[in-house]
């Protein structure tokens, strides 16, 4: 078999676009698992075990891929489909539509995490602020956007 010949066949039974595709959702439901897992208290194996499962997953996504064609009336194998009623070009644009979709979903979950922090003064710095500095009064009124100015005649001694 010809290498070039190889090459055309892949891109023509869209193996390229299921790779990639897979390789987007596979790595999203890993992002999912490592930061849901740890909340329920799931053990850090089956994150592992999660990993293997969309690893052998991949393999076994590229035969599909090579194997059988999606038509409109499902799956059949590439030999029993005709070379010239061969929907691989609309399948495959839908394929690009649903990894873009999936990239631009990722997208807006990393601008999320980026843009969308805590605020500088928030409740929760204030509470671990008295607890590394015991203060016995904390004047609020002090408080800036960006820092927090407290009195030193308030400290306690240790």
């Amino acid at each position: 078999m010809d290498l070039k010949n190889f090459f055309g066949e892949l891109r023509r039974r869209n193996v390229y676009k299921v790779a990639v595709a897979y390789a987007v959702v596979a790595w999203l439901l890993v992002q999912v698992a490592a930061q849901v897992f740890p909340f329920f208290e799931v053990p850090n194996w089956a994150i592992r075990l999660v990993v293997l499962i969309l690893v052998i997953g991949f393999v076994v996504a590229l035969v599909f891929s090579w194997a059988f064609e999606l038509t409109p009336e499902g799956l059949k194998r590439i030999e029993d489909v005709n070379a010239t009623s061969s929907v691989t070009k609309r399948t495959g644009r839908k394929l690009d539509f649903v990894i873009i979709a999936i990239l631009l979903l990722i997208i807006g979950i990393f601008a999320y995490q980026r843009f969308a922090g805590q605020k500088v003064g928030s409740t929760a710095e204030l509470q671990v602020l008295e607890k590394a500095l015991p203060f016995s009064r904390l004047k609020t009124e002090a408080k800036t956007k960006r820092t927090l100015i407290l009195p030193t005649a308030s400290r306690t001694r240790f």
